[in-house]
């Protein structure tokens, strides 16, 4: 069973996949060589880097994200200036600490072996860790996959692992496989898609530890807008990319410092524009459900407790449950796409990224607006619907063009897919069964040169230079 604290991850950007992921699997491999008592025997490791990961690595900082991981540093704890610090040493003085400890000679140019044509059979995203001792010979190696969302699998395991790992705590237990499940759950027991999804999570945890982490994950989302409005300046990578958020906010706290009904959407363009320019800028951000789609939900999120008058007027309590409300509703949504298809870009295009996270915000959305279990999945289905098809394809491998304004998009999408929702009695034609089936379907009808390989669309259309 997948928590809403897998679904929702602290992390550092550019990429959850790319970025995240590798970091998880490097300090995976070397917490295994601790527990193997290997550390101290360690000469030098290698990363071997496959497919997209090393199509894009380069621009997503999936090579120094590996590196430094094998220090056992973990993307959900790590400071942003700590992790810049270490990646500094890495990349000057050419030392990593294996496993926080044991120092080791590493060089990126050296021990990051590049494979960008060879796709292994299980995922695009693949990368294979190897520990030699002093005369060359291996220790210990080990391949793992980064599927999206931060999520890794070994070679030689079968379910995916994310930030947390949470363990089951017994009871009856409220697993739904898909859309379908979930609605009869809610039907059968009378409850909104928010208590069926909190149910489940406390089949891992007590009820105190889910409202304390739900509360810490919007308070994260809040912070990465505030700092993303104090900074200006270009992206890093060499794309020259200036950041518009602070330029936007300045402007819009002139405007409209009543945030008046009639300015939203303006608002809702310039959190997510926020967030996705601090993620780009690699700082810390909370995977939803990718970090390439990090800014829909907190866009859409800041609209229903700006926006919603019964929300925007309540105490500090009430506006926390709303906001956890919104997502664990979310949550449960991107627990669907995740087993039912994919939320990686690599796997089955932006329509597993944006199109997820639009899908989701569109039904956290729909539930604090008061809708049935039926027109909050109408919400996901339609958002959906309307994402289906689109490819990953960022310049330079790096996530901000397209990928930045595609999250303001998306987060307008969602925004309008809950409010047709809420028009009509939750009755629609398509499912959103069916519309994750087709997604799952579209993404493997796919070429993947549109699949975050840097191989088509806008990535090669548009020159570097």
């Amino acid at each position: 069973m997948i928590s809403v604290f897998d679904i929702f991850s602290i992390g550092l950007g550019p990429s959850s996949s790319h970025t995240v992921g590798p970091m998880r699997a490097s300090a995976e491999f070397a917490e295994t060589l601790d527990k193997l008592g290997l550390t101290e025997q360690v000469h030098g490791v290698r990363i071997d880097l496959f497919g997209s990961l090393a199509a894009t690595g380069e621009g997503h900082g999936t090579l120094i994200a590996a590196a430094v991981g094998l220090e056992n540093v973990r993307p959900e704890a790590v400071d942003p200036d700590e992790y810049a610090a270490i990646a500094a040493r890495v990349r000057e003085r050419h030392v990593l600490h294996l496993a926080g400890r044991h120092e080791i000679g590493f060089r990126l140019d050296d021990d990051v072996v590049l494979r960008p044509l060879t796709v292994l059979p299980r995922h695009p995203n693949a990368l294979r860790l190897t520990a030699c001792d002093h005369l060359g010979l291996e220790l210990h190696a080990q391949t793992y996959f980064s599927v999206g969302g931060g999520f890794i699998v070994r070679q030689d395991a079968g379910e995916p692992a994310a930030a947390d790992g949470p363990r089951r705590r017994g009871g009856e237990g409220a697993g739904f496989g898909s859309g379908q499940d979930l609605l009869e759950l809610c039907e059968r027991d009378d409850l909104p898609i928010s208590e069926v999804m909190l149910r489940q999570e406390l089949e891992f945890r007590d009820e105190e530890q889910v409202w304390l982490g739900l509360r810490r994950i919007h308070e994260v989302m809040t912070d990465c807008v505030e700092r993303s409005v104090r900074h200006d300046g270009v992206l890093p990578g060499g794309l020259k990319v200036r950041r518009r958020a602070k330029k936007w906010f300045d402007e819009l706290s002139h405007e409209d410092p009543d945030r008046a009904p009639g300015m939203a959407i303006e608002w809702v363009n310039l959190v997510a524009l926020a967030v996705n320019e601090e993620n780009a800028a690699g700082g810390r951000v909370v995977t939803a459900p990718t970090n390439g789609a990090a800014g829909i939900i907190p866009a859409v999120l800041y609209y229903a407790m700006t926006y919603i008058p019964r929300i925007a007027g309540a105490g500090a309590r009430e506006r926390d449950r709303a906001a956890a409300q919104f997502l664990l509703t979310a949550a449960a949504i991107g627990v669907l796409f995740k087993e039912r298809a994919s939320i990686s870009g690599a796997e089955v295009g932006c329509q597993g990224e944006v199109g997820s996270a639009s899908a989701m915000a569109a039904a956290g959305l729909a539930e604090l607006l008061g809708g049935t279990p039926l027109q909050v999945e109408n919400a996901a289905e339609i958002a959906m619907e309307h994402n289906l098809g689109l490819t990953c394809d960022p310049i330079g491998g790096l996530v901000q063009i397209p990928c930045i304004e595609r999250n303001a998009i998306a987060a307008v999408k969602a925004i309008n897919a809950s409010r047709m929702a809420m028009r009509g009695d939750g009755v629609h034609h398509v499912s959103l069964d069916q519309v994750i089936e087709t997604m799952r379907q579209t993404g493997a009808d796919m070429s993947d040169k549109y699949k975050e390989t840097a191989m088509g669309g806008l990535a090669v259309n548009v020159p570097l230079c």
